[in-house]
């Protein structure tokens, strides 16, 4: 089952002028153009599953900006390459993909991530952290909220946002991000000097972070 623009968890995170599309449980798996195909061909069936629901969804928000169907191969960094004037950013895992695009004249550009809800494996949280993030996530109350995998896909939200701009590649460790239980994060990136706010939330097993950088000048 897809939802696309206003309903939606994804939608909710981001401002009203972003379009999303996101598919829960069962894929929304569509056609993909020769050029897709052929990129995708030798992967596996995960992967082509992914690839394809992706992109369907990718086409569907973009048409809500008047964008006709196109292919959407992956650039530099493996994110899609995004027709003239648009931005977005596409995620997924298990039981989940997504993908918001907008206006780079209202939005310089997006990030989205998705992970499961529950803690990150034994060791990764202090790999991507410092230690005051960390005792910041000690002081959020206790709860349901892996707060270690929020952070984490904060981080990856707003690399995924930064990445496009940069084309440079930072370590989340170097990505700074406060999460807050209202269900926003603030963040700063060493190559970029306007983050803003982010925000976060959790649906039917997901979380899923979600940031727009505003434009410049």
């Amino acid at each position: 089952m897809t939802t696309t623009v206003p309903t939606g968890v994804l939608a909710a995170l981001l401002p009203p002028d972003v379009h999303c599309a996101e598919a829960f449980g069962a894929p929304d798996v569509g056609r993909l153009h020769p050029s897709e195909a052929a990129y995708i061909r030798d992967r596996s069936p995960r992967r082509r599953q992914q690839f394809t629901t992706a992109r369907t969804l990718a086409r569907r928000a973009l048409a809500e900006l008047g964008h006709p169907p196109a292919p959407l191969l992956p650039g530099p960094g493996g994110a899609p390459r995004w027709p003239s004037g648009a931005a977005g950013s596409i995620t997924h895992t298990d039981g989940y993909t997504a993908c918001a695009v907008t206006s780079t004249g209202r939005h310089l550009s997006l990030g989205i991530d998705a992970e499961p809800v529950r803690p990150l494996p034994h060791g990764v949280l202090d790999l991507v952290s410092s230690a005051e993030e960390r005792r910041r996530l000690a002081g959020l109350p206790v709860g349901t909220t892996p707060w270690d995998t929020v952070l984490f896909s904060a981080k990856e939200a707003v690399y995924k946002a930064v990445h496009p701009l940069t084309r440079t590649w930072t370590a989340l460790a170097a990505i700074t991000v406060a999460v807050h239980s209202d269900g926003t994060f603030t963040a700063a990136h060493p190559h970029h000097p306007v983050i803003g706010t982010g925000r976060w939330g959790v649906r039917r097993g997901v979380l899923i972070t979600a940031l727009a950088l505003p434009p410049t000048g």
